[in-house]
């Protein structure tokens, strides 16, 4: 959401809080700060939209009026309706929290989570973000274009960058950012082709641009950005033939999808298996630790040293001088 409308909208939420009497869409209009400069129609339908996404938001807006000699329905907000309960967070919950902040330590968000942690802590939530763990999650965002791309998505605004493959400026509508298996994809619509397209965020030449005004991008009602990714990744035709030697007696859900489970000798077993895309595969084998290694395709292999490299990478000095 942009700066402009968010502000539009609190504007709103405040005049309907402060009044208790049901407010007209023309009183509306005078009072709040957004609306004054619009003509009849544009201001029915961005006020239309806005009622709407405080509905969405949760925030109970209600409709009535004060007198049966109205013509029109006001419109107010019990502030009794509006009021949070006390929020509390058990051990479970807190520890996510935690987590979760972690994950983007390393990243361009890394000052948000530290703001919303912050923020919790004042209202007296102990929230431990430095709990140990064996291997921690990390979400990279180190791709030039990757905060334009966020602010795009976020905003509804459409972007350009070059890209490359096959070489060419995009011209893209925007419907959502999408992180999987450590690569980061956004979905939208192509101007230049008229269709959907999904475009990883690393193949960007440098930065992206922003190329409108917000609130201009309309996301297709039911659209699911992460399966359309899923989609374009599973539905992938090429399918791999991956060789793995794992440890006798371990990795058992990797035996059962195998083509062929052969005696390799010193207590390893080669095991062969098709899969449908290799950065899954080098996610999967990593998951086992010293008890698989991929010899083949090369791609996955060299996955998981990456992976192995940026754990490493990520681990403070004394966590790594105690795993030696």
């Amino acid at each position: 959401m942009s700066a402009r409308k968010t502000e539009r909208l609190l504007n709103l939420v405040i005049a309907l809080l402060a009044t208790r009497r049901y407010l007209s869409a023309e009183q509306i209009r005078r009072m709040v700060a957004g609306y004054e400069e619009l003509g009849d129609e544009a201001f029915k339908r961005k006020f239309e939209r806005d009622k709407e996404d405080l509905r969405d938001l949760g925030i109970p807006l209600e409709t009535g009026s004060d007198s049966s000699f109205d013509d029109e329905p006001g419109y107010r907000i019990r502030r009794d309706d509006y009021g949070l309960p006390e929020i509390a967070f058990s051990a479970a919950e807190l520890a996510v929290l935690g987590i979760a902040a972690r994950t983007w330590q390393q990243a361009s968000l890394s000052g948000a989570a530290a703001e919303a942690l912050l923020k919790l802590r004042a209202a007296g939530i102990d929230v431990d973000a430095a709990v140990p763990v064996a291997i921690e999650t990390r979400v990279a965002t180190n791709e030039p274009a990757f905060d334009v791309v966020r602010q795009a998505a976020t905003e509804r605004r459409p972007i350009r960058f070059d890209y490359r493959e096959p070489g060419a400026t995009r011209h893209v509508e925007p419907w959502g950012l999408v992180s999987w298996h450590g690569r980061w994809y956004v979905v939208g619509y192509d101007r230049d082709r008229a269709a959907s397209r999904v475009f990883r965020v690393s193949r960007i030449v440098g930065a992206a641009h922003l190329d409108g005004p917000p609130d201009t991008v309309e996301v297709p009602e039911g659209t699911d950005v992460r399966a359309i990714v899923l989609r374009m990744v599973e539905d992938s035709p090429d399918r791999l033939t991956a060789r793995l030697l794992v440890r006798e007696g371990t990795a058992l859900g990797l035996r059962r999808r195998a083509t062929s489970v052969q005696p390799n000798g010193g207590g390893w077993d080669l095991v062969e298996l098709q899969v449908s895309h290799a950065e899954r595969l080098a996610d999967e084998a990593a998951g086992f630790g010293a008890d698989v290694v991929i010899v083949e395709p090369r791609e996955a292999r060299k996955a998981v040293i990456e992976r192995l490299h940026a754990i490493q990478g990520a681990l403070r000095p004394e966590e790594q001088a105690g795993r030696r």
